[in-house]
């Protein structure tokens, strides 16, 4: 998941503020209070470092010197400045030019860009109850801030007039693009809203940011709530030891001695549910996940957030003229609207159901052998799919496991496959402050030892961190700015327990190419502009080029150099490698069903209009999932409405569907390189030339055509998913 985007507009169009000045003059009329006030905002500037430009490597955040109380005032300044420039950018006496209304705005924002680029990757990646607390005062105020922006007449003004004359004009194409970008954004703000209009626009996204603010805090402490304890480690029966250990040392973390804490991840189905024999645990772990969110035993509820942000989104649809939400969201992705990503998903249904229920047949035939009739419960189908994998490819994940060390996935998997197809390489750094001892830093290097950009690595989960994975940028590339980029991938893979070695399932093995496919879309990036910089793209292409790294994970080549015994450091022989090959497309349809039901739920929630809001989450989750036909039990949504953290609070409002709208270009662009060598220094050349490299500096469409010499077919996601 790319995080680019899931920041505040303000962000994403390269708006944050200039370091010149913060206006000292401007805050007193008194002599002796001037120069009081003018030595404490001196003093302020030289001891916040969001204040100024890091001094570190390639603007890198000084994280050494960054502390909780530095974010608000940086917030506050950054936004004054920022009001401060677009007053004189609107207000200027001369005609509007692109140099003197855009290249300006471009140039804007530096310490508002930089505090945000920080701030609302910790509040993901490590938080806390004050980083919490102040994104709770700032969210509201980042979101009027943007309308102060987005709803300045005169600004719009001039943006209206370059639009007008862009057919006159012989600017470049990267430079249509940005007026395009700047144009789209300040009408789908309401620019050209009358006064009350933009009036009520302005108080929802304002209430709405608080909303988004508390349901992201709400699954933090949500995930502590559901965590399973387990008295006994005999019902802990097919864990491995490592992660019994593991267990055992989080439960005595919480000041539980004796006993086992199995932590729950983002998604609805865990991953320690392949494993534990005990089927009465494994209902525990289930419901514990599924029901998050519900008030269970008094817990925290999020269903009356879920309820107020789909009627007020559907709400500010209706007043900047769009039928839903989601109407709004897809007019400038490459979906267009709801009817193309509906039609995509449910023309997948019946097959993918199909296909799921064949497989519960099999898992019937083994739970019948331990003694249990009728159709799968949720809490089974993973244990007995395991089962059924190892009888179909004589593999056990536990027996795979060993072969899949961190360290040799990263260096000898990861970088290696990066290397031959990018020409690069990745050299750690210790000298660069992190904000958790675990976090990594690599100089990206070309082979000449030319500086691309710096890479963070921040891969194990803790209890500071939201669940799930994503890619976010600390410094974008631009040549407008001189800038090179900082980027960081963060993942939650458990923490093993001490002196024992990070062992990843092949899901933790493939995200982690996948989020630094986010990566070099990021420090691959060569534009001018800063709001067309690396993955600046719609959201159904965004994840593009990171699905289509994935499968190199399970490219023979690549598994051979990196599958090796983190004792013996014995390669991967050659028939588990072919059925860990083979496997890997086994269970597809479970897999692709629970991704559908959580797309067709986005939508559905995201399709009401103002006037239709529902009132019961559950039963409209119901019956959301009847009416699309995917109602089928033992498979629930990957994720359920009151969880469902990409949608509420992560930026991919109707848009969850764009994994699968992207897997289609990912798979037509990986089969299309197999038939031209495959992991080749050229076939990289060309793939980071015509994408990687481009941002968003030319339509979609059009740079995977570039790249592919025509269209995707769905021919080649069938098989990646094995429902050919």
């Amino acid at each position: 998941m790319s995080s680019s985007n899931r920041l505040p507009k303000l962000l994403i169009f390269g708006f944050a503020w200039s370091v010149s000045n913060i206006g000292y003059g401007q805050l007193t009329d008194q002599p002796s209070q001037r120069a009081s006030t003018h030595s404490r905002l001196i003093r302020m500037h030289m001891e916040n470092p969001f204040l100024s430009p890091s001094k570190l490597a390639l603007f890198a955040p000084d994280f050494g010197n960054i502390k909780n109380e530095h974010y608000l005032p940086a917030f506050e300044a950054g936004m004054k400045e920022q009001l401060d420039q677009s007053r004189v950018i609107s207000e200027q006496a001369d005609a509007p030019t692109f140099e003197n209304t855009l290249v300006a705005l471009e140039k804007s924002g530096e310490i508002l860009k930089r505090v945000q680029a920080v701030f609302f990757n910790m509040s993901s990646a490590h938080t806390d109850e004050i980083i919490q607390g102040i994104e709770e005062k700032i969210a509201p105020k980042l979101a009027s801030h943007s309308d102060d922006i987005f709803l300045n007449k005169k600004l719009f003004a001039r943006v209206e007039l370059l639009w007008a004359q862009k057919e006159k004009q012989s600017w470049t194409e990267e430079q249509q693009r940005l007026l395009k970008e700047y144009y789209e954004s300040f009408v789908r703000a309401g620019a050209r809203l009358n006064a009350d209009q933009q009036m009520r626009v302005r108080a929802i996204n304002e209430e709405l940011s608080s909303l988004t603010t508390q349901f992201q805090n709400n699954l933090l402490a949500i995930t502590k709530e559901r965590a399973v304890v387990v008295d006994d480690v005999a019902q802990l029966d097919g864990m491995s030891i490592a992660d019994i250990a593991a267990a055992k040392e989080a439960a005595q973390a919480k000041g539980l001695e004796g006993k086992y804490l199995l932590a729950i991840t983002n998604t609805t189905r865990q991953p320690v549910l392949l494993s534990l024999n005990n089927r009465d645990v494994r209902m525990r772990v289930f419901l514990a996940s599924a029901n998050r969110g519900l008030g269970e035993n008094g817990g925290l509820d999020n269903r009356p957030l879920v309820l107020s942000m789909a009627k007020l989104r559907a709400e500010r649809a209706k007043l900047l003229g769009f039928n839903s939400h989601a109407a709004y969201t897809l007019e400038n992705q490459m979906a267009s609207n709801p009817v193309a990503a509906f039609k995509m998903l449910q023309d997948l249904v019946p097959g993918v159901l199909a296909k799921a229920k064949s497989e519960s047949v099999d898992i019937q035939r083994f739970m019948k052998q331990d003694g249990f009739e009728g159709e799968p419960k949720a809490w089974d189908w993973e244990y007995y799919s395991e089962k059924v994998r190892a009888e179909k490819y004589k593999i056990d994940e536990n027996l795979v496991k060993p072969y899949f060390e961190l360290e040799s996935v990263l260096n000898n998997g990861v970088f290696y496959t990066f290397g031959k197809l990018y020409g690069i390489r990745f050299k750690e750094r210790k000298d660069l402050p992190v904000y958790h001892p675990t976090v990594r830093v690599f100089d990206v290097l070309s082979l000449e030892g030319k500086q691309i950009g710096l890479f963070y690595a921040d891969y194990y989960q803790r209890d500071s961190k939201r669940g799930g994975a994503w890619m976010d940028a600390y410094v974008s590339q631009s040549r407008l700015l001189n800038q090179l980029p900082v980027v960081v991938n963060v993942m939650s893979i458990p923490t093993p327990a001490a002196g024992e070695p990070t062992l990843l399932s092949l899901d933790h093995v493939t995200t982690m190419f996948h989020e630094l496919g986010h990566g070099v879309h990021g420090l691959f990036s060569s534009v001018e502009y800063p709001t067309l910089s690396g993955t600046s793209v719609p959201r159904d292409f965004v994840e593009f080029p990171s699905t289509f790294h994935e499968d190199w994970a399970i490219h023979p080549e690549v598994l051979s150099n990196y599958a090796r015994h983190h004792k013996t450091g014995e390669t991967i022989p050659k028939d588990l490698l072919d059925k860990s090959i083979a496997a890997n497309k086994f269970n597809k349809g479970y897999e692709t069903l629970e991704y559908v039901s959580a797309a067709l739920l986005d939508l559905g929630w995201h399709s009401i209009s103002a006037s239709e809001g529902p009132n019961d989450v559950e039963a409209f989750e119901r019956e959301m999932l009847k009416k699309y036909g995917v109602d089928f039990a033992p498979v629930p949504p990957r994720y359920r409405t009151s969880f469902f953290a990409h949608i509420w609070s992560g930026g991919y409002s109707s848009s969850y569907y764009a994994y699968l709208w992207s897997e289609v270009l990912a798979a037509d662009a990986f089969a299309h390189m197999r038939t031209l060598g495959g992991l080749t220094a050229a076939n990289g050349q060309a793939f980071r030339q015509k994408i990687l490299s481009m941002g968003g500096t030319r339509e979609v469409m059009q740079q995977y055509k570039d790249f592919r010499g025509q269209v995707p077919t769905v021919d080649a996601l069938l098989a990646r998913r094995g429902l050919k």
